[in-house]
């Protein structure tokens, strides 16, 4: 096999362009398991069934991105297994450019995810590859981030692949810090917009100002995190929509109502709608209101992946009809 898998396309050569989205992260398999509801601690409980689906943070948000037509290239790893193949099936049909994915020894990335009835999900993560994501991988790509309108970022990477990404950027970065590591404060800051849910933006307030309390709103966890000097944020606040601020002011844009049947890999199909936009030169709060959109259509299906639109998708609207 060769240092790159799952695409045809040339080798990166830096003239990805503007209004181009990279991604650098993670690439998993998920294995989906599917519980009436969630096991008590120390509790068995029966599932109901079991498939292998392509996953990871990093590769579910360049899908997400692409299939609302963007063009996105993904920096990644998979391993030397047959789980490498179903990791980046989805990533081939969306036309994602995988010329900077590399196979490395060792397995791919996988996700253990269980979801249940009424579509709340639990989610462990394996690095595996993604493991080796580190610094010295993520700078053998510098040409192709550094010519990216918009590079999208993760916490299923190490945090040192994650900093020279921000480092070597020139476009602007979208940090989805989840999960939340540890990270190096400049590359927080350098993040336009930072993307955390509710938990989230608590925990790196708690890593950045570990002597403040910590705001329980979720509008105060904004404007602290502005306060701190994030350029931008978006809070993600599941059914009830998010919170976006940056320059322009301070927003909240509500979520179509749905019925869920998943909500695994939402919010990354939030964010790669919300790259997608802003390599296309949408403004920030513009970009939210398409993205909760999407992450309403994406929760009414079961999967990540599998659950995201194309633009030949309607998606639904806040008034709860769906455009013909």
């Amino acid at each position: 096999m060769s240092d790159f898998t799952g695409s045809t396309l040339p080798a990166p050569s830096g003239d990805t362009g503007p209004g181009s989205v990279v991604v650098v992260g993670s690439i998993n398999v998920d294995q989906l398991i599917r519980i009436d509801r969630h096991p008590q601690p120390g509790e068995t409980l029966i599932g109901t069934s079991m498939e292998f689906l392509p996953g990871g943070k990093g590769a579910n948000q360049a899908v997400a991105a692409a299939q609302l037509g963007a063009s996105v290239r993904m920096v990644g790893a998979v391993g030397r297994d047959s789980q490498a193949q179903v990791a980046t099936a989805i990533l081939t049909r969306a036309g994602v450019d995988q010329s900077a994915v590399r196979t490395v020894d060792g397995p791919t990335g996988l996700a253990l995810v269980a979801v249940a009835d009424d579509g709340e999900n639990t989610i462990v993560v394996i690095p595996g590859a993604n493991a080796m994501m580190g610094a010295e991988a993520v700078e053998a790509n510098a040409a192709v981030i550094a010519s990216a309108a918009v590079v999208v970022l993760q916490g299923e990477i190490p945090a040192a692949g994650i900093v020279a990404a921000t480092r070597l950027a020139t476009g602007r970065v979208v940090l989805n810090l989840a999960p939340v590591i540890p990270l190096d404060a400049a590359a927080i800051r350098r993040a336009d917009p930072l993307v955390v849910n509710e938990h989230e933006a608590a925990l790196v307030l708690a890593q950045l100002e570990p002597d403040r309390p910590i705001p329980t709103e979720d509008a105060e966890l904004v404007a602290r995190l502005l306060e701190w000097g994030v350029a931008s944020v978006v809070l993600t606040r599941g059914a009830k929509g998010a919170i976006c601020a940056d320059w322009d002011g301070t927003h909240t844009v509500a979520s179509p109502t749905v019925v869920a049947v998943d909500s695994s890999g939402a919010g990354d199909a939030f964010v790669g709608a919300l790259s997608a936009q802003l390599a296309a030169g949408v403004t920030l709060s513009e970009a939210v209101r398409l993205a909760v959109r999407v992450g309403a259509f994406a929760v009414q299906s079961r999967g990540t992946q599998t659950s995201y639109p194309t633009l030949a998708d309607a998606l639904p609207t806040l008034d709860g009809t769906v455009p013909a």
